[in-house]
């Protein structure tokens, strides 16, 4: 091998270091050819374990890697929200069996193909639009907290020495977990979670209110909050939040909620711990 061809894979490699993944097309656009690629992988330096994507011979396929790879080294706009980002900071306990290995990826670009084909325990579930009216934030190494705080975003890091990744606060997760439900037993789940939020910023939750485009999310998040009489309720800025009019039958035969007029299944106390 050349020394040229020698240095742009030991840049490579330090490129990848344990857990990361680069895609056909990154590998491209940073002058490593199809044929150069295929040369690694015969030699045995990268591994495909994916169609389209690589990593490091030796190197760790896990989640978290994934996700850091798709937001600062393909530098797409997702982060990880809703009810995956609430079970990272400490809330699985309330969460339904099974869907804390359930990945939450919110942003306005698909994810690339191969995301789906990884041979993980966890899987990968993209949802779609943004559910706020804000610019999507680009993730980089360099992004500043401001920028993310600004968007209901932030920094998390999954476990001591792992690289740290883009989630949203709990205030929009809840949000964003209340856009998704549809039935009564996501509602005995979100209202699990709501007792459980006691901390929230009420300045925060005003804006996140204030940029929400979903009206069921904003009545539904309300309406839990004033269920559990949660202090921060009564110091969150209401003016400029659309909560839309009429009533929102969201469970059948549900019991109405006098003031943000959705139905809450009428047996929700029976379903607390």
């Amino acid at each position: 091998m050349s020394a040229q061809n020698s240095g742009k894979l030991n840049r490579l490699l330090a490129e990848l270091g344990d857990t990361r993944l680069v895609s056909s097309r990154w590998l491209r656009a940073h002058g490593y050819s199809n044929s150069l690629v295929a040369r690694y992988v015969g030699s045995g330096w990268l591994v495909s374990p994916a169609r389209g994507v690589y990593m490091r011979t030796g190197g760790r396929l896990q989640w978290d890697g994934v996700v850091r790879s798709l937001q600062v080294g393909e530098g797409m706009p997702l982060h990880v929200g809703g009810r995956f980002a609430l079970a990272l900071q400490g809330h699985e306990h309330y969460l339904r069996l099974g869907d804390a290995g359930t990945i939450t990826l919110y942003g306005p670009q698909r994810p690339p193909g191969w995301l789906g084909k990884l041979p993980l325990a966890q899987r990968f579930e993209h949802l779609g639009k943004d559910l706020l009216d804000l610019p999507a934030v680009p993730v980089t190494a360099e992004v500043s907290d401001k920028a993310l705080s600004e968007a209901g975003l932030a920094w998390h890091s999954v476990a001591s020495g792992t690289d740290a990744l883009v989630c949203s606060t709990p205030e929009r997760a809840m949000l964003e977990l209340c856009d998704g439900i549809s039935d009564a037993a996501g509602v005995y789940e979100a209202d699990a979670l709501m007792q459980a939020m006691t901390t929230l910023r009420p300045q925060r939750v005003g804006m996140m209110l204030r940029h929400c485009r979903s009206i069921k999310a904003k009545r539904l998040f309300l309406a839990l909050a004033d269920r559990h009489r949660h202090a921060w309720l009564s110091r969150v800025p209401l003016d400029g939040v659309d909560l839309g009019r009429g009533k929102r039958a969201l469970v059948p035969g549900g019991r109405l909620h006098p003031t943000y007029h959705i139905t809450l299944p009428g047996n929700l106390d029976e379903h607390l711990a």
